[in-house]
């Protein structure tokens, strides 16, 4: 692991609330996302001979972590391509940004209800242990698939406040990296960010608690890179959350 210069493992029961992403740190949810991602892109590029191909360093840059739509937008203004927004209603068929998203979606769902999901064993070892000292955790995830995947993986009750995709889009919430999300959920766990850890392994989510002021963000590094989560503003960077289980039992 990394972590700030002289700096141990910390005790999240130090915290008065734990946030945590859900793709890539509770749930691999992050690699069926990513899978999903390359099959409807590289098809995309091939047919509208987009260059350079895509890749998964696209995935980290700009991706990750931001609402479907915003990913999408994001994506392509990297290629200088630039199509109408549409509407979130629109058929996966469509050439606009909602479009592409929802096929990108369909994909993406067509894999979770065929292979199902499990939590990660570090990542459920560590609830277990903040549900031991009565922690108060939540979710924020930008993905509109979050209480689908929590109920795959059999932890949707662990979490009374759940900070998803859906719930940015009704309730106008910028995507990460803005603070928007996170400090919904944790004004509605009823704890300040000053008092609060995040739990992230995306670089915007990373910056999304940063710029909240959370006094604690935990980078999981499932791909990004310690230095580069580190740089995102990570306190401090594990490989898996169950490095974390044993300063939260001490």
């Amino acid at each position: 692991m990394t972590s700030l210069p002289d700096s141990p493992l910390p005790d999240l029961r130090r915290y008065d609330a734990v946030l945590f992403d859900l793709d890539g740190v509770l749930t691999p949810t992050a690699e069926v996302h990513m899978h999903a991602w390359r099959a409807m892109f590289e098809e995309l590029f091939a047919q509208w001979g987009i260059e350079p191909a895509y890749t998964d360093d696209d995935y980290f840059a700009h991706l990750d972590g931001k609402k479907r739509y915003d990913g999408v937008a994001a994506l392509l203004r990297s290629r200088d391509v630039e199509i109408p927004w549409g509407d979130p209603s629109d058929d996966p068929s469509l050439d606009t940004v909602c479009g592409i998203g929802n096929r990108k979606n369909a994909v993406f769902s067509r894999v979770l209800a065929d292979e199902g999901i499990a939590p990660y064993p570090g990542s459920l070892a560590l609830l277990d242990a903040l549900a031991a000292v009565g922690a108060r955790v939540g979710v924020v995830s930008s993905s509109k698939n979050a209480k689908d995947v929590l109920t795959a993986a059999g932890i949707l009750d662990r979490f009374p406040v759940i900070v998803d995709g859906a719930v940015a889009e009704r309730d106008g919430l910028p995507s990460k990296p803005a603070p928007d999300m996170f400090l919904a959920g944790a004004r509605q766990l009823g704890a300040a960010p000053a008092r609060c850890a995040a739990v992230e392994d995306a670089l915007s989510g990373v910056a999304s608690a940063a710029a909240g002021g959370f006094a604690l963000i935990v980078g999981v590094d499932r791909g990004a890179g310690a230095a580069t989560l580190s740089a995102a503003g990570a306190h401090v960077v594990v490989s898996d959350l169950a490095e974390l289980v044993g300063p939260a039992t001490r």
